[in-house]
């Protein structure tokens, strides 16, 4: 099977959703369309982190960040003169809302069929103007009208896109487990220490200033440390004397950073399924994660982790996680159990691979 893979961003957490795909379906050939984010990995670098064999990249130079018509565009008719030379593809796979919209259009232009859109995070969830919410809805609607399969990454932004009226299906992120066994990470050495980690990248989206206030009300407890592995364009927030963020790292890095943690905290106003919270749970850690889209399909109350509606509601959970470690280890361990059963990246891409053919 030739399988187009049409990405903006090329970075991230979409990055590691291609990745995983190209990985798991070994036996397909995969053509990955892709922009770039200099400011996050240049792509060159990106391209690196995939496997040498069975994938040809192209750039997609027009493909940039925000709504801009003429830009968008320009965007528009050079995907359709890449897409133009791959119709005898089996599917086309749209990741993300930007290629969603355009890569949507392109195809209906060029009479492509088979094509899936993954939002990876709903953008009409955003926690902004009523005048921006409508106008991605308005969108994302349109872009529907286009043609195309939704298959959302988890059941409650899937159902985000039915109470638009758009219909979805959903197939759950997967994270790849063997890494926990079959690669040495640094384990916690300092037992006195409470680790309280966040993966990805600093911006609107992931809510630093809500991360920050929690940090503000533990500067009293001199064994409690917050970590955001990552960095962004948003780190100004991130000014708690606490907080220690790492910038950029490897994957390898970033999965050391997670196993020394003592738990995860998400303050996300919305996501798709995060594959930071993902690795935390494949590493066994309990999870404290903000009530939103995505967050909420991981959570098992009480038993791997709880859900917060406030920043008081979140720095309670965390007091009584501290005072309470074994619980904490039992909740490690269902957390990595669930993510064998329910969160698993060659299940996933199986699934995928279902999608495509029907």
């Amino acid at each position: 099977m030739r399988i187009v893979h049409v990405v903006e961003p090329f970075a991230s957490g979409v990055v590691t959703f291609v990745k995983s795909l190209v990985e798991h379906l070994p036996e397909d050939y995969h053509i990955v369309i892709h922009g770039e984010r200099q400011e996050v990995m240049e792509r060159a670098e990106v391209k690196k982190l995939f496997p040498p064999h069975q994938v040809k990249f192209i750039h997609w130079k027009s493909a940039q960040r925000g709504l801009h018509p003429v830009k968008d565009t320009r965007a528009l008719f050079e995907l359709y003169n890449i897409l133009k030379r791959f119709r005898s593809a089996d599917v086309v796979h749209l990741h993300s809302s930007k290629s969603g919209f355009i890569g949507r259009l392109a195809c209906r232009w060029l009479k492509i069929k088979n094509v899936i859109y993954t939002p990876n995070g709903a953008p009409f969830l955003m926690q902004q103007s009523k005048f921006k919410q409508l106008l991605y809805k308005q969108l994302e609607l349109i872009g529907h009208s286009f043609g195309g399969k939704v298959v959302c990454v988890s059941a409650s932004e899937a159902e985000a896109y039915k109470q638009l009226g758009i219909e979805a299906s959903y197939i759950n992120n997967g994270t790849t487990l063997p890494f926990v066994s079959n690669q040495l990470f640094t384990p916690r050495t300092d037992q006195t220490k409470f680790i309280i980690a966040f993966s990805g990248r600093i911006l609107a989206q992931k809510n630093p200033k809500r991360f920050n206030e929690i940090a503000q009300q533990f500067l009293s407890y001199s064994n409690v440390e917050f970590v955001w592995i990552g960095d962004g364009e948003d780190s100004h927030l991130l000014s708690c004397p606490n907080i220690r963020i790492t910038g950029w790292l490897t994957e390898d890095e970033v999965k050391n950073e997670l196993a020394k943690a003592s738990l995860y905290l998400s303050t996300a106003d919305y996501e798709g399924l995060s594959f930071g919270v993902l690795e935390a749970m494949a590493l066994g850690k309990p999870l404290i994660l903000s009530n939103c889209t995505g967050n909420k399909d991981i959570i098992r109350y009480g038993v791997n982790g709880d859900l917060f509606e406030t920043t008081a509601q979140a720095c309670t959970q965390i007091h009584y996680y501290i005072n309470n470690p074994f619980m904490m280890e039992a909740m490690g361990t269902y957390s990595k159990d669930l993510c064998k059963t329910e969160f698993n990246a060659a299940s996933s891409a199986g699934n995928y691979r279902l999608a495509y053919t029907y």
